[in-house]
């Protein structure tokens, strides 16, 4: 699989995620024995439906047997980000401000590589969290984003 159909995937994804008014957030291509898996996650604001990954499965998958950029079959699988979505890029992390996260760093940052705490602040350069301990904040720490190893929204009951 070359440079060139990953790009063209790729733009054809963003195309369908334009015209139907969602965001692309990750196109991802695996090799599953003779068939390829090509899975698109897209979200939108409020969470999107059933009815949204099923237009988007629909529209990408004719545009994809039109453009016929993967050699041999593939199975397209459209989802969302889901409740504990992953997050990337630093728009990403703006989105979830205020949200509970899960962040594990390259080192450690402080003494230790493993948070969970509440996205108070986003910078170009990095996260401000606000740590907890039975409920009751007793900690703010900055990560960079270079630091970030994976962060993921962490499921607020």
């Amino acid at each position: 699989m070359g440079r060139n159909s990953k790009e063209k995937i790729q733009g054809l994804a963003t195309e369908v995620a334009c015209e139907l008014g969602v965001e692309l957030v990750n196109v991802e291509l695996f090799k599953r024995g003779m068939r390829h898996l090509l899975r698109a996650t897209i979200d939108r604001e409020g969470g999107v439906t059933f009815e949204d990954c099923e237009a988007f499965s629909r529209r990408f998958g004719v545009l994809l047997d039109v453009e016929d950029p993967l050699p041999g079959s593939y199975i397209l699988e459209v989802t969302s980000p889901g409740l504990d979505r992953s997050l990337k890029s630093p728009k990403d992390f703006q989105k979830q401000k205020g949200k509970l996260v899960r962040i594990v760093t390259k080192e450690k940052v402080g003494n230790q590589s493993f948070f969970v705490g509440r996205l108070k602040e986003t910078r170009d350069e990095g996260i401000t969290l606000i740590l907890f301990r039975k409920k009751e904040a007793i900690e703010e720490i900055d990560i960079p984003y270079g630091m970030i190893s994976n962060a993921n929204l962490e499921i607020d009951i």
